[in-house]
C-alpha cells in the first residue's frame, strides 16, 4: 500500500526541481489547467447525489395508486416483462455488432501487416514492417481515444465501477446517457483493433445499462423524442431496477454465461432485490444470449445452429482428457495464492499510476497522446518479442488465423506471434487448447511479463476497454508455463495438460486483480461449458480472492475509491458502534414551513453555499410559541417542478383552488430538472404563499438521535434512501443523515477513519 501523503510529497518535489524556471513564464498567462491536480484519495467528493430509490408517497402518489386497479397493474407487470425482452435483444444486437466489425477490422489490419512481413522477410527492411503495425495502431487508437476524451470521459475505462455505483444508489452524471452508449461501442471497437492489451467484455456491461435505462423511460431527452410510452416507469426506483437488469444482459452477451449474469447483478451491483426482480433479470439475459447466438449463426452460415453462444467462447474442454484427481487440489490452491499475489501487484501499480494520471495527465490532449503511445509501444514490444523469438511449430494440424513465418523454415510458423498478433479473445482460446508443445516455456515466460505490464498501463487510458480478457490472458499465460514445468518435473504424466493448468491460472489471475467470487465461478464454468471443473475454479477464486484483499482491494473497488464517490458497503465498518446519529448527521438543516413565502423557497434553493437536496418540512403555526414538529419531506427536484408551474395563491386567500398539479408533471420533467437559476419568479410572485402539504412526503423515515451508527446505516442502505431525518424526543428536526455521512467512516489500517468532504 502507497500512502498517499509520500505520494504527494514526491509528486511535489519533482515538480519544483523541474518547473521552478517555467513557473515565473507562465504567471502572467491565466491558466484554465494546473500542472498539479492535487488529488487525496482521503477525500468524498461533494459533486456525486443520491438516486431517489425510495418513491415520496406524497397526496398525488397515492391517489394515483388508489386510482389504478387489478387490470391495469397486471398491465405493469406485462410492460415490466416486455422492456426485459427488448433489453435482452437489443444488449444482444449491440454485442453482435461490437463482435462483427471487431472481427473483420482486425482481420483486415493483421492481413495487411502479415503481407508487409512476409515481402519485408525476403529482402530486409522488416523496419518498414514496424512502422506500418505502430502507425496503424497509434491512428486507430487516437481516434478511439479522441472521442472518449473530447466527448463522452465518462465513456472511458470498462464502465463496471461506474455501472457499480449506480446501482449502489450514486447518480453519476451522463453514466446511462444515449451518447456515452454510441461513444463506448465505437470507442472499443477502435481500442480492440487498435491492439491495446484490452477486452470487449467489460464494455458490454456498461453498455446494457443504457440500453435498459433508455428502453424503460420510454424518450430520449438527447434525441427529444418522447414516445408517450412506459411513463409509469419514470423514476428512479424502476429505472435502476431496469439497469441491473440490462447490466446482467451485458454479461450473458459477452460470456454466453446468463447465470453469471444475474449472479454478477447480485453481487456486484445490485443493494436491493426481489423474487420477481431475479426472475425478470434472468429472462432478459436469456434473451440476450439467444440474440446473439441466432444473428452469429446467421452471419457464420449455419442458419439454425444456436450453440456458438457468448463473444467469447473459450471452447469445450474434453472431460476424459481433462480430469482432475485428489492430488492435484493442494497444485491449484497453490495457483490462487500465485493469482492473489500478481493480482494485488497489478493493482498496487495501476493504483499508483492512476493517481499519476489524475494529477498530471487530466488536459484531453495529453490523454490522447498518452493513448497513442501505449498503442504504439505495444505493437513495437509485440514486433520486436515475434523478432526475437526462435520458437518456430510446425503448421500442420494447427489452427493459427495468421501463421507468421519470419525466419522459420518453411512448412513452420513463429509461436510467439500467435500470442501477439491476434485479438486477445483469440489468443486466450489457443492457450486453453492448443496441444501439449505448441508453446516454448521461454516464449511464455516472456510474454506473461511484456504483457502484464501493458495490460496494467493500458487499463485507465482514456479509451473504453475492459479488463477482463487481458488478465485472463496473462494468467491463461502463466497457468499454461506452471502445467509445462508440472509435466517436465513428473516426467510428462497424464495428468498434467498444460490447457487444464491454463484455465486454472486465468481464473486466479482475473480473481486476484477483479476480487469477484461467486458469478466468476459460475461464468467460468458457463463459458467452458463444463461442469467438472466448478470446484477447483471456486477453490482457485476464493484463495485468490483472500490472498489479494490481504495486500490492497479490487480493481474496481480501487477506482471507485479514487474518484471519491460516496460508495455504500454491505455493511458498517465493524468498530462504529461507539458512534451515535447525533455525531453523523448533518446540521443545520434547512427548515421549510408547511405553507411558505416563495421568495423563502426560491432564495433556500438559489444559495449557492448549501445544495440540499431534501428539506424537512416542519408545522407553521404562527400564533402559538410551540416548537415546530416534523410533518414531512420535500425534495429540491419537486419544489423546481412547482415553481416552475407556478403553483402559489395569493396571501390574503389561501382558498382559492390552484391548478392542479398532475404526477405526470414531475414524471415528465425527470431526470434532467431545470436549475433553479432557468426558473423566473417576479417580484409580485415572490411575496404570494406556496402550500407543500400535497406535494410533500408526510411519512419521511426518522431515527432518534440515539441511534448507533451501525442501525442507521442498515436502515439506509436496506430502504436506499436519500435522506433520513434525525429527530429528538419531542420529534423536532436536529439534523439530516445523508449518504456523504455514513460514506466518511471508513475502515482503515488503523482502524476507523473519518475522510474529509471536498467541492470536487
Amino acid at each position: 500500500q502507497f500512502t498517499p501523503s509520500s505520494l504527494l510529497r514526491t509528486g511535489q518535489l519533482s515538480n519544483v526541481d523541474l518547473n521552478e524556471d517555467v513557473r515565473e513564464l507562465e504567471t502572467e498567462l491565466p491558466r484554465p489547467y494546473p500542472n498539479e491536480i492535487p488529488h487525496n484519495e482521503k477525500l468524498l467528493s461533494l459533486k456525486y447525489e443520491s438516486l431517489d430509490y425510495d418513491n415520496s408517497e406524497n397526496q398525488l402518489f397515492l391517489e394515483e395508486e388508489r386510482r389504478i386497479n387489478h387490470a391495469a397493474f397486471r398491465t405493469v407487470e406485462i410492460k415490466r416483462w416486455v422492456i426485459c425482452a427488448m433489453i435482452g435483444i437489443l444488449t444482444g444486437l449491440v454485442a453482435c455488432f461490437i463482435d462483427i466489425v471487431v472481427e473483420n477490422l482486425a482481420g483486415l489490419k493483421y492481413r495487411v501487416v502479415k503481407d508487409n512481413i512476409d515481402k519485408f522477410t525476403e529482402k530486409g527492411g522488416l523496419s518498414f514492417s514496424l512502422l506500418l503495425w505502430a502507425t496503424l495502431n497509434a491512428s486507430v487508437v487516437m481516434v478511439g481515444s479522441v472521442i472518449v476524451a473530447f466527448i463522452e470521459p465518462v465513456a472511458a475505462g470498462s464502465g463496471i465501477p461506474q455501472i457499480k455505483c449506480y446501482l449502489n444508489g450514486v447518480k453519476i452524471p451522463h453514466v446511462v446517457r444515449l451518447k456515452t452508449l454510441v461513444i463506448k461501442v465505437c470507442g472499443v471497437i477502435l481500442s480492440v483493433v487498435g491492439g491495446l492489451a484490452v477486452g470487449k467484455e467489460g464494455p458490454m456491461i456498461h453498455s446494457g445499462a443504457v440500453i435498459a435505462a433508455g428502453i424503460s423511460q420510454g424518450r430520449s431527452t438527447s434525441l427529444k423524442r418522447d414516445f408517450k410510452i412506459f411513463e409509469y416507469f419514470r423514476r428512479d426506483t424502476e429505472k435502476r431496477d431496469f439497469v441491473s437488469a440490462g447490466a446482467a444482459a451485458g454479461v450473458s452477451a459477452a460470456f454466453g454465461a446468463p447465470v453469471g449474469g444475474v449472479l454478477f447483478s447480485l453481487e456486484e451491483g445490485a443493494s436491493f432485490w426481489n423474487q420477481f426482480l431475479t426472475w425478470r433479470i434472468f429472462f432478459a439475459s436469456m434473451i440476450s444470449t439467444f440474440t446473439l447466438n441466432s444473428v452469429l449463426s446467421v452471419y457464420h452460415g449455419n442458419a439454425w445452429d444456436l450453440s456458438s453462444p457468448g463473444l467469447i467462447n473459450f471452447g469445450r474442454f474434453d472431460n476424459e482428457k481433462m480430469g482432475y484427481t485428489i492430488q492435484e487440489i493442494p497444485i491449484f490452491i497453490f495457483m490462487g495464492v500465485v493469482g492473489g499475489i500478481l493480482g494485488a501487484l497489478f493493482n498496487a501499480l495501476n493504483y499508483w499510476l492512476t493517481m499519476f494520471r489524475i494529477r498530471y495527465i487530466h488536459r484531453p490532449c495529453l490523454q490522447v497522446i498518452e493513448a497513442m503511445l501505449v498503442a504504439a509501444v505495444t505493437a513495437a514490444v509485440g514486433f520486436v518479442m515475434i523478432y526475437c523469438s526462435r520458437d518456430c511449430q510446425p503448421i500442420q494440424g494447427s489452427t493459427v488465423a495468421y501463421p507468421l513465418q519470419l525466419f522459420c523454415a518453411d512448412g513452420e510458423y513463429n509461436s510467439m506471434a500467435t500470442a501477439f498478433f491476434n485479438t486477445p479473445e483469440k489468443s486466450v482460446v489457443n492457450l486453453f487448447h492448443d496441444p501439449p508443445g505448441s508453446y516454448n516455456p521461454m516464449t511464455l515466460g516472456m510474454f506473461t511479463l511484456m504483457y502484464f505490464f501493458l495490460a496494467c498501463w493500458t487499463y485507465g487510458l482514456t479509451v473504453s476497454a475492459g479488463v477482463f480478457i487481458p488478465s485472463l490472458l496473462i494468467g491463461a499465460a502463466w497457468g499454461r508455463l506452471f502445467g509445462i514445468s508440472l509435466s517436465y518435473l513428473t516426467k510428462g504424466s497424464i495428468w498434467a495438460d498444460p490447457g487444464k493448468y491454463a484455465l486454472m491460472g486465468a481464473a486466479a489471475q482475473l480473481g486476484g486483480i477483479v476480487r469477484m467470487t461467486l458469478s466468476l465461478t459460475v461464468i467460468m464454468m458457463e463459458a467452458t461449458g463444463n461442469v467438472t471443473y466448478g470446484f477447483p475454479i471456486m477453490l482457485v477464486l476464493m484463495t485468490a480472492k483472500i490472498v489479494g484483499d490481504y495486500f490492497v482491494e479490487g480493481l474496481y473497488d480501487m477506482h471507485i475509491q479514487l474518484q471519491s464517490v460516496p460508495f455504500l458497503h454491505w455493511e458498517a465498518p465493524v468498530t462504529s458502534h461507539s458512534l451515535t446519529a447525533r455525531e453523523v448527521m448533518s446540521t443545520p438543516v434547512t427548515c421549510l414551513r408547511r405553507i411558505e413565502r416563495v421568495g423563502t423557497v426560491v432564495d433556500i434553493l438559489s444559495d449557492t453555499s448549501s445544495n440540499h437536496n431534501g428539506f424537512p418540512v416542519v408545522e407553521s403555526n404562527p400564533n402559538s410559541t410551540q416548537v415546530a414538529g416534523l410533518r414531512g419531506l420535500i425534495l429540491r427536484s419537486q419544489l423546481i417542478v412547482l415553481l416552475k408551474h407556478k403553483v402559489f395563491v395569493e396571501r390574503a386567500n389561501l382558498s382559492l383552488v390552484q391548478r392542479r398539479l398532475k404526477l405526470k408533471d414531475f414524471r415528465d420533467a425527470y431526470p434532467r430538472f431545470p436549475p433553479i437559476q432557468s426558473i423566473h419568479v417576479s417580484q409580485d410572485e415572490r411575496e404570494c404563499m406556496i402550500d407543500l402539504s400535497e406535494f410533500m412526503n408526510p411519512s419521511p423515515y426518522t431515527v432518534p438521535q440515539e441511534a448507533s451508527l451501525p442501525r442507521v446505516f442498515k436502515l439506509f442502505r436496506a430502504l436506499g434512501l436519500r435522506h433520513l431525518v434525525v429527530v429528538d424526543n419531542r420529534n423536532e428536526v436536529v439534523g439530516m443523515v445523508t449518504r456523504k455521512d455514513l460514506a466518511r467512516y471508513r475502515l482503515g489500517k488503523e482502524g476507523l477513519e473519518e475522510l474529509s468532504l471536498a467541492q470536487t
